[in-house]
């Protein structure tokens, strides 16, 4: 588990889910997360320092739009973390022994600009777009 030192709060992120069982294993197997509060229809993750919570949805999700961005359709709705460039290679690693897919990248993203990016995106087991990311220098995270 990635050890945050950094006080800033904490986001939470509830996301509907199709599986409970396959949610768990993603969440917690693949990706390392530990498992908080849950019952019969949500689990919450400590999602690397933020608290993630799956809940249980009965019909399918709506359709969801996606952006162009150099080149790729990026899901608009997604969410992920931004690592620190050794820790996202390593999280790549994982992900790929584990036999997650990327679905974007793994890519560099604005090469030679202020906000050059490794990026990748994968979906969880109900199909939620996760994209996690490095900076070569994190203190451009918000450079225009």
């Amino acid at each position: 588990m990635l050890e945050l030192s950094d006080p800033r709060p904490r986001f939470h992120l509830a996301f509907p889910v199709r599986d409970l069982a396959t949610t768990r294993r993603f969440y917690a197997e693949t990706l390392g997360c530990a498992i908080g509060r849950e019952s019969e229809r949500w689990i919450d993750f400590d999602f690397f320092g933020h608290q993630l919570s799956a809940h249980l949805v009965d019909e399918g999700a709506p359709g969801v739009a996606d952006n162009a961005v150099d080149g790729d359709a990026v899901p608009v709705r997604h969410f992920g973390l931004v690592l620190e460039w050794r820790d996202w290679e390593a999280l790549l690693e994982r992900l790929q022994a584990a036999g997650v897919p990327c679905f974007i990248g793994p890519r560099i993203r604005f090469a030679g600009e202020p906000g050059e990016q490794g990026t990748a995106f994968v979906r969880d087991p109900s199909g939620n777009a996760l994209e996690f990311k490095a900076f070569r220098e994190m203190a451009r995270l918000f450079a225009r």
